[in-house]
């Protein structure tokens, strides 16, 4: 089986852009590169986002799993390689790291009902479930080694245990927790930690990101008995699923096969096995779930294959080296 390279070119300008570079290989600055960037750049639905992105400060955060949030947004937007020298970037990176904590995790503004521990107002706070991602987009952005980002990096992967990473909060937050036991790791957490860990060479083959790593990969071999914080790897969770937003196969697939020490894991590949089978006769793969918030992106249906989930597939397929 084969990417459908053609057909991925002749979609929309953010699928040929990474398609160039993560299928093809090409370089940054090679002609059709910078063409397709420039077509990503001035695309109307990409332009929307960003603006979205400079309304800050952005909506209160209520539910870490609505994929319209800003903050899933600014992932994704990070997740087509833009940067803080591309249009618009610059100010929303630069509202984020204004909302620097002491502890060193940036902020964004939630809300936490009383009966979850929290104090029901709307406060700047951090949980693990969402700055891991501020981090990662700034990152992304290419503000890895500025001291800010470093020191919010180090202190998120400090709260890392034997068994990755818990649900933790920022003293704001109160006495919230997420539906679990104390001691087990929070999936999601785990996920988005090795996202960020992923950008940073330093942490890449660390021990956090091996015990990280592990944690997933084991819940994935118990994912009959062990469901922490009620995070199943079930049916649902096997349903293709784009932008790369909560705890699904394609975003651990995606997250997990960017650690080069994993490729030969019997479990990583028995997941990138999952994804492949998915594959039509063409190599095109469809949506079998979506976020209703992206409904008028070329993902958000299940009828026709998308070009996105299809470039994301055989990312992840070529990293594993299952083709």
């Amino acid at each position: 089986m084969e990417p459908p390279i053609d057909w991925l070119l002749a979609g929309e300008p953010w699928v040929a852009y990474r398609t160039r570079l993560d299928l093809l290989a090409e370089t940054e600055q090679s002609p059709g590169v910078l063409a397709a960037r420039d077509k990503m750049l001035a695309d109307p639905k990409l332009q929307h986002v960003i603006t979205e992105l400079n309304q800050w400060p952005w909506a209160v955060l209520s539910s870490h799993k609505s994929a319209g949030q800003a903050l899933h947004k600014l992932t994704f937007v990070a997740d087509l390689g833009l940067t803080a020298d591309d249009p618009g970037i610059q100010s929303v990176v630069d509202n984020i790291i204004a909302q620097q904590s002491e502890e060193g995790p940036f902020q964004v503004t939630i809300n936490v009902p009383t009966h979850f521990g929290g104090s029901g107002q709307d406060t700047w706070g951090w949980a693990l479930c969402d700055s891991p991602l501020l981090v990662y987009a700034l990152t992304r952005f290419g503000l890895r080694e500025d001291a800010r980002v470093e020191k919010a990096a180090a202190a998120l992967t400090g709260l890392v245990r034997e068994n990755g990473w818990p649900c933790a909060v920022s003293k704001e937050l109160g006495k919230f927790r997420g539906p679990g036991r104390k001691g087990n790791p929070c999936p999601y957490a785990n996920l988005i930690m090795l996202k960020l860990l992923g950008q940073i060479p330093a942490e890449r083959d660390g021990p956090a990101a091996r015990a990280g790593a592990e944690t997933l990969l084991t819940l994935w071999d118990n994912s009959q008995e062990q469901h922490p914080y009620i995070f199943y790897m079930g049916t649902d969770f096997r349903k293709l699923k784009v932008p790369l937003v909560w705890y699904d196969l394609v975003h651990v697939l995606d997250v997990l096969s960017q650690f080069s020490w994993l490729k030969g894991d019997r479990r990583l590949r028995e997941m990138a096995a999952i994804l492949k089978s998915k594959a039509d006769d063409e190599g095109r793969f469809t949506p079998e779930s979506v976020w209703m918030a992206w409904k008028d992106w070329e993902f958000g249906q299940k009828k026709v294959p998308s070009r996105w989930l299809t470039l994301l597939a055989w990312r992840i397929l070529q990293r594993v080296d299952i083709l």
